[in-house]
C-alpha cells in the first residue's frame, strides 16, 4: 500500500510517499480502506517538530473516512465493507489502509458522504466541546474565536450562532474575514483584536474566548474577557512557552481558564470522547453544521497540502483523496 511518511523533521518536503506493509488490526481495532484523510495543524506540528510522534519514520493523519477492511479480535457492532468515519489517536491516516480503535470509529452519519465525513472526526467533537461541554456557552452570551476561518473555527461559528450567542472572530486576512462572516460570525477582526473587542462589546468584554494560539494571543484573550468570563485553550500554535495563570489574573474579575485536547481525551477517557463525538455528529445530521471542503489533494500532493495550511491562507477543511 501507499503511505506518506517522514523520516526526519523539517518542512513539507520531508513528506514522502512510500510502499508500506498493510497494517492488521489488533484486539478492539479495525483496519480501514481509506477514502479520504483530513489534514490538521497537528499534522504539521508532528512533521516540523515531532509533536506527539512516538518514533520515526512516522505516518501523520488523525482522521479518515472509508470502508472497514478487517475486524480485530473482539470487535462487534461493525462489519467488513461498512462505511465509517474514524479519528486516529496517534496517526497513520495518510495511507491507503489505516488502523483505529473501535472507540473512535463511527458509522457514517445519516446524509453525510465519505468526502465530508473525513473532516469530521477531530474537528467536529473539538468544536462541540469548545462551545458546549467545556465552554458552556449560553444563549445571549458573547464568544471570541481565534482562527475563525479554519476548520474548527468554521464549525464553532455555526454552533455558537445556533446556541443564541453573538460571535466574534479573529483572522489573519480580509479574505478569511469574508469567509468567516459567511459561517456564523457577527463581526470579524483582522490581526489585532483586543481594542476592537472592547469597542464592539461597549467595554464589557466577551463571556467566552477560545484560543488555539497561546503566547501573547492567550494573554490578550484573557484580557478581553468580561466579568466571570471563561477562556478555553485548545492549542499552542505559536510554540510559545507554557504560561501559568493564577490568582492575580483570575481573582479580580472572577475569571476561569480551561483546556481541551481531543487527542489527550482519546487516550485518557475514550468513553467520554465517544459520547462527545456522537452528540457532535448529530449536529451535522440535523443540519446545524456544515464543514466545507475548500481544497483537495492526492496523497502524492500531501506536501502541497501542508504548504497551503502552513502559509495560513487556507479556509475551511483540507483533504487528501486516496481511494474516494
Amino acid at each position: 500500500m501507499r503511505a506518506a511518511e517522514f523520516q526526519e523533521y523539517g518542512g513539507p518536503e520531508v513528506l514522502k510517499v512510500v510502499e508500506a506493509d498493510v497494517p492488521a488490526p489488533g484486539p478492539g481495532q479495525v483496519s480501514i480502506d481509506v477514502a479520504y484523510a483530513g489534514v490538521n495543524f497537528a499534522d504539521l506540528k508532528a512533521r516540523s517538530e515531532g509533536y506527539r510522534v512516538p518514533g520515526l519514520p512516522f505516518v501523520p493523519g488523525l482522521e479518515v473516512s472509508g470502508r472497514v477492511r478487517a475486524l480485530g479480535e473482539g470487535v462487534t457492532g461493525l462489519s467488513v465493507g461498512q462505511e465509517v468515519t474514524a479519528a486516529l489517536t496517534v496517526g497513520g491516516g495518510y495511507a491507503d489502509v489505516a488502523v483505529a480503535d473501535t472507540a473512535n470509529v463511527f458509522p457514517l452519519p445519516s446524509g453525510v458522504d465519505l468526502r465530508t465525513a473525513a473532516g469530521l472526526p477531530a474537528v467536529l467533537p473539538t468544536a462541540y466541546a469548545l462551545v458546549h461541554t467545556v465552554g458552556r456557552l449560553r444563549a445571549g452570551e458573547t464568544v471570541l474565536v481565534q482562527g475563525a476561518a479554519g476548520g474548527i473555527g468554521t464549525v464553532v461559528g455555526q454552533l455558537a450562532k445556533a446556541a443564541g450567542a453573538t460571535v466574534y472572530g479573529v483572522v489573519s486576512g480580509e479574505a478569511k474575514a469574508v469567509y468567516a462572516r459567511d459561517h456564523g460570525y457577527d463581526e470579524v477582526f483582522v490581526g489585532d483584536f483586543a481594542e476592537p473587542v472592547r469597542a464592539a462589546t461597549g467595554g464589557r468584554g466577551v463571556d467566552l474566548a477560545l484560543d488555539p494560539v497561546g503566547g501573547d494571543t492567550l494573554r490578550d484573550c484573557l484580557a478581553s474577557l468580561a466579568v466571570y468570563g471563561r477562556l478555553v485553550s485548545f492549542g499552542n500554535a505559536s510554540g510559545a512557552p507554557a504560561w501559568t495563570v493564577g490568582q492575580p489574573e483570575l481573582y479580580p474579575r472572577g475569571l476561569s481558564v480551561a483546556g481541551f485536547s481531543i487527542l489527550t481525551l482519546a487516550r485518557t477517557a475514550p468513553a467520554e470522547l465517544r459520547t462527545l463525538s456522537e452528540r457532535a455528529f448529530a449536529t451535522v445530521a440535523d443540519g446545524t453544521v456544515s464543514l466545507p471542503v475548500t481544497a483537495e489533494f492526492t496523497l502524492e500532493e500531501a506536501a502541497e497540502a501542508h504548504r497551503l495550511m502552513g502559509a495560513r491562507t487556507s479556509t475551511g477543511k483540507l483533504l487528501l483523496s486516496l481511494n474516494g
